[in-house]
């Protein structure tokens, strides 16, 4: 039995007719020329997020991206204008990666006043312009004006940068976001600085992991130590949902009133989680950001604990009820592989017990998003044996649907385009 109110259609997949109720496919997770298909028709044409402002400090500042599924490398500066920009990381002189750390398939960070070649010692202002050619009168015809860094368009939202690998991209960043996503642009994202992060390189298609966490179907059966001791959590019967769905374009969103486990009866706790007033959904004494925050809750369920922003492609945005919230990524590297990169951003701790609540609960995501990551190896052998070509999905799973249409969508708009392009 629906333990929320469905629309008055009946069902979620019914309120959005055009999904249909149908099998559908996965063959797009499995397929390499697929795979090809979708780089170019997704990822060098949609707004890719990308990081925060956080980590532009001051004007100088400069962070590197690896973006493997697209063969490219960026640099996204703060100018000494306090103007964010994107580049190719790549030197114009004979093609050599800029910056790079390590190695140069390491990512960095730091603050300049020029980007300077390893190789030849060129060196670029922080807006791109050439400054400086070693041995200058040895070139042939040297116009410096001329041998400009490659820039991306770059934008941010509510401190969110992203680049665009278009020529000209056919959406502005706020276009693209649209009014669900948008929305939220007034939440205090800003105040989030306290920042841990990790990074796995897995062994299925992008689209897999993403699925995993766009329905809560999952929940009680692969992750209830996470649930807590209850009764409730350990019948095999239980079961967990989302309570509102919504779809905005290539955008889609889930509210779920969580767990609330800072209302749970001491008995029915970890200790560790007594100890620490945190765990799986975050510290329980979150911080006073007011009383009306923007674009969350969206229907107003009255025991909210979790919205989670699905943004086309590959970003999501989680944003929990006690004031913190959670970005994923999820960066193709083949048809069967993928990095993804998971965020939690806090409200810095003001001494040291918000500081171990914070901690912890980064610790269990971890266990979180090791339960997650134990499936894809599976799915992805699973689908790619081709013992089964469509599978059934139910109205929880609405999003999964709405996802892999929008993808689908995609890849055959850029076919149909490339096929009335005229022959060059």
């Amino acid at each position: 039995m629906a333990r929320f109110q469905k629309p008055a259609e009946g069902t979620w997949t019914e309120h959005y007719p055009e999904l249909g109720r149908g099998l559908v496919s996965f063959d797009d997770s499995i397929s390499p020329a697929f795979y090809e298909r979708e780089r170019e028709a997704i990822f060098k044409r949609a707004w890719l997020y990308v990081g925060r402002v956080e980590q532009l400090t001051r004007n100088g500042s400069y962070f590197t991206k690896e973006l493997p599924g697209v063969r490219t490398a960026l640099i996204v500066t703060r100018d000494m204008n306090g103007i964010v920009r994107a580049f190719h990381n790549v030197c114009r002189h004979r093609g050599n990666k800029l910056l790079w750390e390590g190695t140069p398939r390491d990512e960095t960070r730091g603050s300049a006043r020029q980007f300077v070649c390893k190789y030849h010692g060129w060196r670029y202002g922080l807006d791109g312009a050439c400054t400086y050619v070693h041995q200058a009168s040895e070139f042939f015809d040297l116009r410096k004006d001329e041998l400009r860094l490659a820039p991306l368009h770059c934008d941010t939202w509510a401190g969110f940068v992203f680049v665009n690998l278009a020529r000209e991209p056919r959406q502005t960043l706020r276009e693209y976001l649209g009014p669900m996503v948008g929305a939220l642009e007034g939440y205090p994202f800003h105040e989030m600085t306290e920042r841990y992060s990790f990074r796995a390189e897995n062994n299925s298609n992008w689209k897999v992991f993403s699925d995993a966490f766009q329905e809560y179907y999952h929940v009680p059966p692969l992750h209830t130590h996470q649930l807590g001791p209850t009764p409730e959590a350990q019948n095999p019967e239980y079961e967990f949902e989302g309570a509102h769905y919504q779809l905005d374009g290539p955008h889609r969103m889930v509210s779920t009133s969580g767990t609330h486990k800072h209302h749970w009866p001491a008995e029915h706790l970890y200790p560790s989680e007594a100890l620490t007033r945190s765990g799986s959904t975050g510290p329980w004494d979150g911080p006073d950001l007011g009383a009306t925050l923007p674009g969350v809750n969206p229907s107003r369920i009255p025991r909210w604990g979790i919205d989670n922003f699905q943004v086309f492609p590959n970003l999501e945005i989680l944003i929990y009820e006690r004031g913190w919230y959670v970005t994923y990524r999820y960066w193709p590297t083949s048809h069967n592989t993928h990095v993804f990169e998971g965020d939690l951003h806090f409200v810095p701790a003001r001494n040291a017990r918000e500081r171990l609540a914070h901690e912890y609960a980064a610790i269990t995501f971890k266990e979180y998003g090791l339960q997650d990551c134990g499936t894809l190896d599976g799915t992805q052998m699973g689908l790619e044996q081709g013992a089964f070509r469509s599978f059934l999905l139910n109205d929880q799973e609405i999003l999964v649907r709405h996802f892999h249409k929008t993808v689908g969508d995609w890849v055959d708009a850029y076919a149909r385009e490339q096929a009335a392009a005229p022959a060059r």
